[in-house]
């Protein structure tokens, strides 16, 4: 019983490698300077790395095994990289899990609210993507651009590329 503890949790390299992935892309600078302008703040870098890592997600969860395996692994390791950059940024101990809860909500919310909006219409995926990511402020058409060809890319590829931590996302 006790050496479960110690066991590898299925996943976690690949996860880690995708998790990387998801940061490297969500940080591109192209998605903060016209036509994409998303602040360049804390809350601009979660909103895009959302983004990024819920198409990943849910490409994942929708594939056969042992995808949705992968896609719990990546959601572990990306929530980690936020209790991580919470910490770095200064939040205590005991604020962590508090700011974790609420990201944990605004995670979830935004992908539903994304997927929703992607099968109601193109309007609809623009005007979330413009409420969340940009704050209301400017025009989300190049970030539903995005996200289609994203969208389209992540379904193209195989099951095994993610396994080998490796997520094509396209140029913003």
């Amino acid at each position: 019983m006790i050496f479960g503890l110690f066991r590898k949790k299925p996943f976690r390299d690949e996860a880690a490698a995708l998790a990387a992935a998801v940061t490297a892309q969500s940080r591109l600078p192209a998605f903060f300077l016209p036509p994409y302008g998303a602040p360049d703040t804390f809350e601009g870098r979660f909103e895009v790395t959302v983004l990024n890592a819920g198409l990943l997600l849910r490409r994942l969860a929708g594939a056969d095994a042992p995808g949705p395996e992968l896609a719990q692994a990546l959601s572990d390791a990306v929530f980690s990289l936020f209790d991580d950059a919470l910490r770095e940024k200064g939040i205590s101990d005991t604020g962590v899990p508090k700011r974790m809860k609420k990201l944990a909500g605004a995670f979830s919310g935004r992908g539903l609210a994304y997927i929703n909006a992607a099968q109601e219409s193109e309007a609809a995926l623009t005007e979330a993507l413009t409420r969340n990511v940009l704050g209301g402020a400017g025009d989300g058409a190049a970030f539903a651009d995005y996200f289609r060809r994203a969208e389209a890319a992540l379904a193209a590829a195989p099951l095994e590329t993610f396994l080998r931590g490796e997520a094509p996302f396209p140029a913003p």
